[in-house]
């Protein structure tokens, strides 16, 4: 394994590979539920609040566990941690084949889901920033474009496996399938390059900055004592809120408008469609420009395509929404992981990572749950658009407030 010297390929290059596969299948998965909301919904005849709050459930495990997954990846490293998510993820769906009662739908795809999907996003971001320096925005940019690779096939492929084979057999096939390339593709995975007796790629050691380097940093606990932390936190909650509210509900509310089942799995595609060019355009500005900066142009768009939601009645207004927010939306996640680097460093990026991720969590937790509840109560999606719109701009003003200074390299104290 060779860095940037030496002959050879960079082992870095593998992780980031395997990590952007585990990528687009889980999140592929993930993403697919607004797909079988309809279906679910008419077997069952559940309320849109009590079906997604599932979907919330999962998401606040995926939270909390995301941080336990986080400390863990920076102790056990992402092979042994991303193969016993596998194992929950892929199970969880194959579990979801037989549901029969809304508590299986907690159970099978709130808790037992979810708890996996706690490593689907913090210890495959935390591995590839530690293998890599100089491009540490550019490979965030390919493996977090392996979400919206997911988001742009998961909800057209589940729409046809319904269409041909039913909901039930559906999930079957979707769990399996993750389980089998979640598991394989983390056995590639490795904590990072000092294990391996080689350097992260773009890594000076005789530079005091962090952000030069492999390591160095705050620890967790001196991270969550600052403003900083919180104010990003406030941020990322934002962020979660609009994005999940937009993935579990749009598909929903274009066919209330009489738009196909076909069309609005594809409005959804292209929400991870236009979050792939996002991830790669804006993931290379981060190392450009910042990350802090990218969130600006992220909330700014994001903001933008949430006003037009509100009105939006026809297919081609959809569209257009689809591709300003995947855009923003895939941006922003180029650029947390890195802004974490760039505020606190790598000591404890795994678990300071999943703090923040957290966050995450809890707005997308709330979002899908409130919009749903908003709908119930008022028939309509338009209150709910216009709550995500207010969010994404508070987010921005958060940003703002975040400020333009690094990290401290740590003292060298005996």
């Amino acid at each position: 394994m060779k860095g940037d010297a030496g002959s050879g390929i960079f082992y870095g290059y593998l992780v980031v590979a395997a990590a952007f596969f585990i990528m687009v299948v889980v999140w592929a998965a993930f993403y697919s539920f607004g797909v079988f909301f309809k279906p679910l919904l008419n077997e069952f005849g559940w309320t849109r609040a009590m079906t997604s709050g599932a979907f919330s459930l999962s998401a606040i495990i995926m939270g909390v566990l995301g941080i336990a997954m986080g400390g863990l990846n920076d102790k056990l490293g992402p092979r042994a941690v991303m193969s016993i998510c596998g194992l929950l993820v892929g199970g969880g769906y194959i579990l979801m084949s037989r549901l029969s009662d809304i508590w299986q739908l907690y159970l099978f795809y709130g808790i037992i889901l979810g708890a996996g999907m706690g490593g689907g996003f913090v210890p495959l971001m935390t591995t590839v920033a530690r293998w890599f320096v100089k491009r540490r925005g550019a490979m965030t940019g390919i493996i977090a474009a392996g979400i919206g690779i997911g988001a742009m096939v998961g909800p057209p492929l589940a729409n046809r496996l319904i269409l041909a084979y039913g909901w039930r057999l559906s999930y079957l096939v979707i769990g399996a399938t993750v389980l089998i390339i979640m598991v394989l593709s983390a056995q590639i995975l490795r904590r990072g390059p000092s294990r391996e007796n080689t350097s992260a790629n773009g890594e000076d050691k005789n530079c005091r900055d962090p952000l030069h380097q492999g390591s160095g940093g705050l620890s967790s606990a001196a991270a969550l004592r600052t403003r900083r932390f919180w104010t990003f936190f406030g941020m990322i909650i934002c962020f979660g809120f609009c994005v999940f509210s937009i993935m579990v509900h749009l598909a929903a509310h274009t066919m209330e408008l009489n738009i196909s089942s076909a069309s609005a799995a594809n409005i959804l595609a292209t929400v991870g469609g236009l979050s792939i060019i996002g991830k790669l355009l804006l993931g290379r500005r981060v190392d450009i420009i910042g990350s802090r900066k990218v969130f600006i142009i992220g909330f700014i768009l994001m903001s933008a395509a949430l006003i037009w939601l509100v009105p939006a009645g026809k297919g081609w207004m959809f569209f257009v929404f689809a591709i300003f927010f995947g855009f923003a939306y895939g941006g922003c996640v180029s650029a947390e992981s890195p802004l974490v680097a760039e505020l606190f460093g790598l000591d404890s990026h795994g678990l300071i990572l999943g703090f923040v991720s957290f966050g995450f969590t809890i707005g997308g937790a709330l979002g899908p749950w409130l919009t749903g509840h908003i709908f119930d109560i008022t028939h309509s999606y338009r209150l709910a658009f216009i709550l995500c719109a207010i969010l994404s701009a508070l987010g921005l003003i958060l940003t703002l407030a975040l400020g333009h200074r690094r990290i401290r390299a740590p003292r060298n104290d005996p």
